[in-house]
């Protein structure tokens, strides 16, 4: 930067009469900036601003200088002006009085400064000169000028830092951002103005009404690059207005078109439930889908294509009958079969399936008399029951249900709690018994049901348990915690985790079945399935209808026989250990949930146990080789399997499953679903080449499924080799001093130093951050790619790369700057996320250990490639 000539500037030649002249500063500066001195440059920027006669009036004089004459890379005006602003915060001296002529004169030359320079300079300035309270004329011209010019962020970005939101159109401002996904900046934006908030929330909600094309929307915008259409589809776009409007905590009025699609979105999943998976009876189906429709005639109509389209003519004109849909929008085979109903007088049957009652006999059946399930309604109830309950050492299986809530803003609240013993199930009614909240039922059932969960003599069983008691806990305040005080506790949830992780097979992973949860884990123990079809219905309903009732004492019940089979035979679910032994709680424990015997030892050694797949009949496949295309509800999967080297491309939340088939076969992928269209790309890529995953299980789980399936070879070179977030393999080193410098000019960190004395260097060094971090041996990354020059970067924005990617330096935290032998960071290319060597490295080995190979010693280096630890 060329600090200029001053020798025709005669208020230059007054300024050097009585103090430091600004532009000889300015070039003592820029020799100490070449040099990378930063200890030292700051040392004589903070000298030379106290030298100053008039600090604000000199800054500008260095600013107006270098216009015209700013090159590549980073800025150094952008860091004098932030160490201005530093060095302003520190002094005792007051500033300049609002609207006096100083002032005013000030601020008219900072703000021609500021629309002639880059971004970075936007904030120092507006916190020095006080630009919010300056002439907003030439403010709002330049605002206008950048989204004219097409910089719509930099428009947005300044229009926030001034706080000019008020004086501008927010539907004007925010609709590029918007076709960019870049919410997050437009809820900037918006924050702390509530009508702005509102227009905002009418503006997306209109995009979800029916029949919106919001490429109508785009090609209004054709200077808009990187636009990201699929993220604004009524489905995704109302689920976004939705958390909006609650975040804001607006009226759910003001967002009529995207509860619609979300009332749309609940009724396609009931008709698959009801048609597809036929897990819902006709009752309860019809009863939820009357209070989702109501009298709305697009959802009458999208319920009339989707009876059409999922049942035969027959189930469709019954169901149109009994919902009284318009015969209008039906097809003509229905409406005719519709019509022949009406003559024949018969109205639709109360289940159209009529293989229901014979499928049952297929399903788990309470082995108990019906005499023997109790319905606890009343103090009264309790205080009969209450020794059967509290008995010590027994074994009791908990279940609990609630109405489902498919609209926004709901909360499911919890309606009966099941506690099953040996030949007996208990039936709270916790409508019944919370009713009035303050009364001696609410007491007495809070009383009674803290006692069973805190007494460690008794073993609890469940199957999520934790999230069952956590809802629980929202309806009974005095059991708000009640889940971190359970004693005696074993969630089958964490063994049938253990199951598949020692290498079990299940139908969720070879395609043969779509059970999962609870039900898969009866099916593989007891040989049978639960009869879910009373599931979803309405819980809160009273009285209760006897399928309920049955239902539920089921589902508790089923808990005692599976842990009884897994104690008589252990070995046969590759589960090692006396299990026997876990129907004998542990007196002193912690609270908590208790583990089955032997479970760990057999996480610990997977190898004992077969595995689901012989390794020897398939090739070994490197994984940097491995290439896979996942479904858009395994994201979390294509993130473990990128962590470990794979290449997992994952299909956009908007794009169709047929997608996943033609990807496969351009870019030989391997297709990985967890939904129902497995048959369907099956049949189009062949065999081999597509895989069901268990959906219930965690990614991590998953990822070693798939990697043992295709015999996939892992080694610590591999782990961090790409980018989990965007799925790319090209990194760029750049200096820790260099990325000190980057974050200083974008305005994420307040600067290096705090003062200039030692004292003050050896207390930062003292301040809270990340402890010094290592991979496992002691040993650091150095990824073998090169190093982030100023040629990669944009040179209107620091913190933007020359290809238009956005480093993420926001999500660096301060205090990772300060670790102790950190040397350098890495930036992906694609997506600008920044990593680090921290302790990740060893999370994930010790996650993955038994797939990796060739796993180093506790004193060997590891080699791998790539940064230990990232900016999550």
């Amino acid at each position: 930067m060329d600090p200029g000539d001053a020798a025709g500037d005669p208020a230059a030649g007054a300024r050097r009469c009585t103090g430091q002249d600004p532009l000889l500063l300015l070039q003592t500066l820029q020799t100490l900036w070449s040099t990378r001195e930063r200890q030292q440059l700051r040392e004589e920027a903070w000298r030379g601003f106290a030298a100053l006669d008039d600090p604000l009036a000199g800054l500008l004089d260095m600013l107006e200088s270098s216009r015209g004459r700013r090159g590549e890379g980073p800025s150094l005006e952008a860091w004098v002006s932030h160490q201005l602003q530093c060095w302003l915060q520190a002094q005792p001296r007051p500033d300049p009085a609002q609207h006096s002529p100083r002032l005013e004169q000030l601020q008219a030359r900072a703000v021609k400064v500021l629309t002639e320079s880059p971004p970075s300079l936007a904030a120092p300035l507006a916190s020095i000169f006080q630009l919010q309270d300056a002439d907003r004329s030439c403010l709002l011209e330049h605002v206008h000028r950048l989204y004219h010019e097409g910089r719509f962020r930099e428009a947005v970005m300044l229009g926030t830092t001034l706080k000019l939101q008020p004086e501008l159109d927010v539907e004007k401002m925010s609709v590029p951002l918007l076709l960019q996904d870049k919410v997050a900046l437009v809820e900037r934006y918006v924050a702390g103005f509530p009508d702005l908030q509102r227009r905002l929330l009418a503006l997306m909600d209109s995009w979800c009404q029916p029949g919106f094309d919001i490429k109508d929307v785009a090609r209004q915008y054709p200077q808009v690059a990187s636009l990201s259409l699929e993220k604004l589809s009524p489905k995704v776009l109302s689920r976004q207005v939705l958390r909006l409007q609650e975040q804001f905590g607006m009226v759910p009025a003001l967002c009529p078109h995207a509860a619609t699609q979300q009332r749309l979105a609940a009724l396609r999943h009931l008709c698959h439930k009801r048609f597809v998976e036929k897990s819902l009876s006709q009752e309860n189906w019809a009863d939820h889908v009357q209070g989702l429709v109501g009298h709305s005639p697009w959802l009458q109509e999208q319920l009339s294509q989707l009876l059409t389209s999922l049942s035969d003519p027959g189930t469709a004109a019954r169901c149109a009958l009994n919902l009284l849909l318009p015969e209008d929008q039906l097809p003509a085979t229905v409406a005719a079969e519709l019509g022949r109903l009406r003559l024949q007088g018969r109205a639709a049957d109360a289940d159209s399936r009529p293989d229901v009652k014979d499928m049952k006999d297929q399903h788990y059946q309470l082995p108990i008399p019906r005499e023997n399930v109790y319905l606890l309604a009343s103090r009264e109830d309790l205080a009969r029951h209450e020794g059967a309950l509290l008995q010590p050492q027994q074994v009791v299986g908990v279940d609990l249900e609630w109405t489902p809530v498919f609209v926004a803003g709901g909360r499911p609240r919890p309606s009966l709690l099941q506690v099953a013993m040996e030949g007996r199930v208990f039936l709270f009614d916790i409508l019944a018994l919370t009713h009035p909240p303050a009364g001696q039922g609410a007491q007495a059932f809070s009383q009674l049901v803290a006692q069973l969960f805190s007494d460690p003599s008794i073993t609890k069983l469940g199957y999520g348990m934790a999230g069952d008691l956590q809802k629980l806990g929202t309806s009974c305040p005095a059991l708000a915690h009640v889940e971190k005080q359970v004693l005696g506790g074993m969630d089958l949830l964490l063994v049938h985790r253990q199951m598949r992780v020692a290498g079990m097979p299940t139908p969720g992973v070879d395609g043969a079945s779509g059970l999962r949860g609870l039900s898969l884990l009866v099916q593989q123990v007891l040989g049978t399935t639960l009869d879910k079809t009373q599931q979803l219905s309405n819980w809160d309903r009273r009285p209760l209808c006897e399928e309920q009732l049955i239902y539920a004492a089921a589902d508790a019940y089923c808990l005692l026989e599976v842990h009884q089979a897994l104690c008589r035979e252990p070995a046969r679910f590759h589960l090692s250990g006396d299990l026997a032994g876990s129907q004998r709680p542990r007196h002193r424990e912690r609270p908590g949930t208790q583990e089955l015997p032997g479970l760990r030892e057999a996480l610990a050694s997977p190898r004992q146990v077969p595995v689901a797949v012989a390794e020897a009949t398939i090739p070994r496949v490197p994984a940097r080789t491995f290439r896979v295309v996942c479904d858009n509800m395994l994201q979390g999967l294509a993130r473990s399997l990128r962590c470990l080297g794979v290449d997992a491309h994952v299909l956009g939340s908007n794009e169709d499953h047929r997608k996943a088939a033609e990807v496969a076969r351009l870019e030989g992928r391997i297709i990985l679903t967890s939904g129902q269209p497995y048959h369907s790309l099956r049949a189009q890529v062949g065999a081999g080449r597509c895989l069901l995953v268990d959906g219930s299980l965690k990614a991590q789980q998953q990822a070693k499924a798939v990697l043992r399936h295709f015999n996939v070879h892992v080694t610590h070179e591999d782990i961090f080799s790409r980018c989990q977030a965007c799925n790319s393999d090209q990194y760029l080193k750049v200096s820790r001093d260099m990325m000190k410098q980057l974050m200083w000019l974008s305005g994420h960190q307040e600067g290096p130093w705090t003062s200039g004395n030692k004292a003050t260097h050896s207390q930062e060094r003292q301040e809270p951050g990340p402890a010094p971090e290592e991979a496992p041996g002691g040993s650091t990354h150095d990824r073998p790619c090169r190093w982030l020059q100023a040629a990669d970067l944009c040179a209107e924005m620091p913190d933007m790369l020359a290809n238009g990617t956005r480093l993420q330096l926001a999500r660096v935290p301060a205090g990772v700057l300060r670790t102790p032998g950190l040397r350098h960071f890495y930036c992906c290319t694609r997506c600008g996320k920044v990593f680090w060597d921290g302790s990740h490295l060893g999370r994930v080995a010790t996650h993955f250990r038994d797939v990796l190979e060739s796993a180093p010693g506790p004193c060997e280096r590891s080699p791998a490639p790539s940064p230990a630890s990232s900016s999550f």
